[in-house]
């Protein structure tokens, strides 16, 4: 089953199957070394450049802010929420998330 990614509202939300399911308005909660050296690190999401699936995890590109120390930059593959019996169920962004690596030669 296909599910369809997308960023709508210049990067403000992740779209699942034509449906806001992801806003950049919250704080996630970041292991340490992930983003910064905080830990946890609190990142206030800023806008989202890219979405993927790897395996039934979906991850987004995004750019946030540290709300400790100030850090702002880039985060690759944050996984946001997963894909279960073909229905997305998004991650709470209070629970401590790391990146996912990228496998090789794998698209995500």
């Amino acid at each position: 089953m296909a599910i369809a990614l997308r960023t709508l509202d210049d990067g403000a939300w992740i779209s699942v199957d034509d449906s806001r399911r992801v806003s950049v308005s919250d704080v996630w909660t970041l292991s340490r070394g992930v983003f910064c050296e905080c830990e946890p690190a609190y990142v206030l999401l800023e806008g989202f450049f890219g979405t993927g699936v790897d395996g039934s995890v979906v991850v987004a590109d995004a750019v946030g802010q540290c709300l400790e120390c100030g850090t702002r930059d880039s985060i690759d593959r944050l996984p946001v929420g997963r894909i279960v019996d073909g229905e997305f169920k998004p991650y709470s962004p209070e629970a401590v998330q790391s990146t996912l690596e990228s496998d090789a030669g794998r698209q995500a």
